[in-house]
């Protein structure tokens, strides 16, 4: 049987593109641009918040 996992939430701070390139301006001896890689802080590069968002909050017994 097919087990289903809910979809994660995506993060709030970079609105699931988590890893950007960013040029230096600056050329590599063989004539590439040099660049480099940013990850956003707040998921650790992987899109998604770390702490899924409740669905149903339940108040009182």
């Amino acid at each position: 049987m097919p087990q289903h996992t809910l979809p994660r939430p995506i993060c709030g701070h970079c609105d699931g593109f988590p890893t950007v390139t960013i040029t230096t301006g600056q050329t590599t001896p063989d004539g590439q641009r040099q660049t480099i890689t940013a990850h956003c802080p707040a998921c650790r590069g992987t899109g998604h918040t770390t702490t899924p968002v409740r669905v149903h909050t339940r108040i009182g017994s």
